[in-house]
Order: C-alpha cells, then structure tokens, then sequence
C-alpha cells in the first residue's frame, strides 16, 4: 500500500499559540491532563513534583515523597482522583484533588513505568519500559502484570481502544500493541522500519499514534490495518498525541518547538510556539476546549482551535 503523504496548511493561516510559565526550567513539565476539578495538572520530572493549573493562570506545586521519584504521564481514574507513573522509583502514584498524594510500589524491580490509562474495567493500566510488561492496578492498588510477547520492546504510552481493549505503543519493537483485559495480547509491526512509535490516542473509532524516529503520525484500526502520514518536516519527532473528535487528533513536535493537527483526510496544520526550543511533551484537551500541551522548559502552550 502506498504511504499517504500529508498536506501541510500554509504557516500564516494559523494562529499562534500562547504560553504560560508554571515552573522553573530544570523542574521539568512533561505530562499534563485535564482534571475533574477543571484544572490542568502536570508532572513535573525533574524535581519530583506536581503541579495544578487554573485556567485563569494561578498554579500550585504539590511536592512528592521524593524528590528522584520522575513522575512523567498523569491521567485522571475513575475514582475521581489522578494517577501518574514515576519512573525513577518504579511506583504508580495517585493524588487527589485535593492534593493528598501516595503511590503503590510495582512488584517488579527496575519496571520504570511510564504510560498509563484508564481501563475499561474500573482499574488503571500502565507500560513498564524497562521489564517489557503490561501493568494493571485496582482504585485499591492490587497489582497485576502481563509479561509481553516481545524482548527489549520498551512499551511506552497506553490508551483504551474503541473495542474495549488496550493499545500501546512498542517503541524500539516499532509496533503497536494490544491487550485485552483477560490479557491476551497481540502485536502488529510497522510498516516503516525504526519508527519508533511514542504517544498513542483513541478517537473512538480508530487508534492514532506517532512514529518520534521516523518523523510520521500513523493510525490502526481495531481489525490491524495500519496507515502512515509523513510529516511536512520529517525531523519535527512528534511524542505525544490526543483526540479533540472522530478524524481529528492534534500532537506535539519535541524537536521543532510546534503543535501539529492531522485530519482524517491526512492533513495537517502547524502551530508555533512562543519558543522553538520549548521542547513539548504530553498534550491534553482542555475543559475549555483548548489544547493544552507541557513544555520541558517550564511551561505551558495553549492553542485555541
């Protein structure tokens, strides 16, 4: 099958985005996502903390028990609080809203967890990078772990499919992954050699993915059929993605200091930011409808469709 080739939208019909300082550079924003309490919180990766922030710019550091511990993704549970991996120290943390925090040590030593979704089954699921595993923890915090079919994988970002299973991204098996939540698991290669494939998204129907090595963003359906749409700048490494709609996802650029939008048309647009050198990492859609994205630096940009 060929490979689609993405279209970019011209530079100038695109606003700019906005950025907002939450933290000292060498603290490090990396992970972001909306909470239930209408507030955007971070990870903070190199100093071991959290961060909370309102929409109308005021921001909150929670500190953790350690300060080595490099939480990196955070998503919300479904028991109202947050959940974030640390993969320094190899724990699962949760904090509430209220920003009462604590984390479950993983049975595995040396895991480094890294992605982490919620279920469709009421738990939290998690990739551990380093032990090639699949993690799976109750609200409770009983621990289970699938060990993947594959050697040296490093199994990195993790979402809930629209077929009720969970997909992952194998980054140096340049493959996606699948499990269901008995944990059978299936994985399906690359079309590109060393891909590299980072962040992962569902948009409801289908899965979208970005390739960080190759410079693409690809998308699978549930059945395994795999596209590939190159990037206008093939050195941008996207790394993290997530669905605004159906057809619609919008991702970082590490390497060139953007946000990006790809249709389901292959189509795509750029945003710039303040700062080429910002390095953006995770991105969420905002409960103002905004895409919000954490920016290593020691920021946050905001993009308004």
């Amino acid at each position: 099958m060929p490979v689609p080739q993405g279209v970019a939208v011209p530079r100038s019909d695109v606003p700019a985005a906005t950025e907002i300082r939450v933290a000292d550079k060498e603290a490090g924003p990396y992970g972001i996502a909306a909470g239930p309490d209408g507030a955007l919180w971070l990870t903070l990766v190199h100093a071991g903390r959290l961060a909370r922030l309102t929409l109308d710019g005021e921001v909150e550091e929670l500190p953790l028990d350690s300060p080595d511990s490099a939480p990196v993704v955070i998503t919300p549970g479904p028991d109202g609080a947050l959940w974030f991996t640390r993969s320094r120290d190899h724990r699962i943390g949760r904090v509430t809203t209220d920003g009462e925090a604590g984390s479950f040590l993983l049975p595995t030593p040396g895991s480094g967890p890294y992605g982490i979704t919620a279920g469709p089954d009421g738990a939290m699921w998690f990739t551990q990078m380093n032990t090639d595993r699949i993690g799976r923890i109750t609200v409770e915090g009983e621990i289970t772990e699938f060990a993947l079919p594959v050697t040296g994988g490093f199994p990195s970002a993790i979402t809930t499919g629209p077929d009720g299973a969970l997909w992952f991204t194998l980054n140096q098996a340049h493959a996606i992954g699948r499990i269901t939540v008995d944990g059978d698991t299936v994985v399906h290669p690359l079309p590109t050699p060393n891909a590299g494939p980072v962040g992962i998204t569902s948009d409801g129907t289908a899965l979208w993915f970005v390739e960080i090595a190759a410079g693409q963003i690809g998308t699978i359906s549930v059945d395994g059929v795999i596209r590939e749409f190159p990037l206008p700048d093939r050195t941008a490494k996207p790394h993290a993605i997530v669905a605004a709609r159906t057809g619609d996802c919008w991702f970082t650029e590490w390497g060139a200091g953007r946000i990006g939008r790809i249709v389901a048309s292959g189509e795509f647009t750029a945003y710039d930011l303040p700062s080429p050198s910002s390095e953006p990492h995770g991105i969420t859609l905002g409960p103002d409808g905004a895409l919000w994205a954490a920016l290593e630096t020691g920021g946050v940009a905001r993009v308004a469709p």
